[in-house]
């Protein structure tokens, strides 16, 4: 079996998380959000892999490599170019994306998955391929129900009593929607549908492909079986993604690290003085952080690796990226810390942009201001 993993956007609705990370590589308990999808691909049999890159492109092919660590073949195709020694990104739309990788070598020849690159998933994928199968179906696509008052955020996806698609709302008002079911981003083709697609042109596969599949009536199908999905379309969705997994709400992801009490995990080399920090689980701190006595932490709160927690600081479910230091009077709730910025769970701001810069985090938030230092 192949796949594709769409990983050539900017990531525009998580920054500043996205300035210098693009948005599959953004870390989920301290491992890129898009090796979660390639361990699940794995685990159901698929053994190649075509990556379309754009935003950042080298700091996903050097995580990824050939993708031998999984135990499959990953390849990549760049969308952009080289000017002046730099990478620009010229990214093509996730049919385009499709389009391109079939014209440059014939790769998908046989039913294939789609699968966006900034999502968390526990589908059983190998059941949904068989569905597809079964329905005799060109296209696929995996929904999710959401409650009606969110379905504003979303593709909504509208089917007869069969199953089969009819048509499409993207993003419509809580009155107008026809549908709770929405897309996921998981989609299964088979190699007709690319003829679609136009060649040597940007094009999208929810708001272009997905109605030419339609007016070509196509037989085009939802799947709807239950699974976990966790959208990582805005900082807020990427801190509730962090809140579920540490509180074990997604099947197979477990918190990483050791147990050393109940609710509380720790990497390597940990300097935690036990006997006088105050801590709530579940919390994870990563290897080489230091956690000075008298602070207090309360999960889920994740700590990435290197961090230095001082004396007096409180820190409350949140997120610190790796070598953030927070000072004594600090007290971050509800938020984000990562290099010069802290941005809270809905991702406001809650710093100046031009504050001084060293070679480690320093973010303090006050209770009762909204300013922050954040240095790095």
């Amino acid at each position: 079996m192949k796949a594709m993993i769409l990983a050539a956007g900017k990531g525009t609705r998580v920054q500043p998380l996205t300035y210098e990370v693009p948005k599959p590589m953004v870390p989920i308990l301290g491992k890129p959000v898009m090796e979660y999808l390639v361990e699940e691909l794995a685990r159901h049999g698929v053994r190649e892999i075509m990556v379309n890159i754009s935003h950042l492109p080298e700091q996903i092919e050097r995580y990824f490599g050939d993708g031998r660590r999984w135990g499959l073949q990953i390849g990549y195709s760049f969308e952009g170019h080289i000017e002046d020694g730099k990478i620009v990104a010229t990214p093509v739309g996730s049919a385009g994306g499709l389009k391109r990788i079939q014209d440059f070598s014939g790769f998908f020849d046989d039913t294939f998955i789609v699968v966006c690159g900034d999502a968390l998933i526990d589908l059983d994928l190998t059941s949904a391929v068989r569905r597809h199968w079964q329905q005799g179906a060109a296209a696929s696509i995996c929904v999710h129900k959401v409650p009606q008052t969110r379905v504003s955020n979303y593709g909504v996806v509208v089917c007869d009593d069969d199953g089969r698609i009819t048509s499409f709302q993207e993003k419509p008002a809580v009155s107008e929607a026809r549908s709770n079911l929405v897309n996921t981003g998981i989609y299964i083709f088979e190699p007709e549908v690319l003829d679609l697609i136009p060649s040597g042109q940007a094009y999208d596969i929810g708001s272009e492909l997905f109605p030419q599949i339609v007016a070509n009536d196509l037989p085009f199908y939802a799947i709807h079986e239950p699974f976990n999905w966790v959208d990582i379309g805005r900082l807020s969705d990427y801190w509730e993604a962090n809140q579920q997994l540490m509180q074990g709400k997604l099947r197979d992801i477990k918190m990483p690290g050791r147990e050393v009490q109940p609710g509380i995990w720790t990497g390597l080399n940990v300097s935690v003085d036990w006997s006088d920090v105050h801590i709530e689980g579940p919390v994870y701190i990563g290897a080489s952080s230091r956690i000075e006595a008298g602070a207090e932490i309360i999960g889920p709160t994740w700590i990435g690796h290197g961090c230095h927690v001082e004396r007096g600081a409180v820190i409350s479910r949140s997120i610190l990226f790796q070598y953030t230091r927070i000072g004594s009077a600090g007290c971050v709730e509800d938020s984000m810390v990562f290099g010069r910025y802290c941005v809270d769970k809905d991702g406001n701001a809650a710093h100046e942009r031009d504050a001084e810069l060293d070679w480690v985090g320093d973010a303090r938030v006050r209770q009762g201001q909204g300013a922050v230092t954040a240095i790095r």
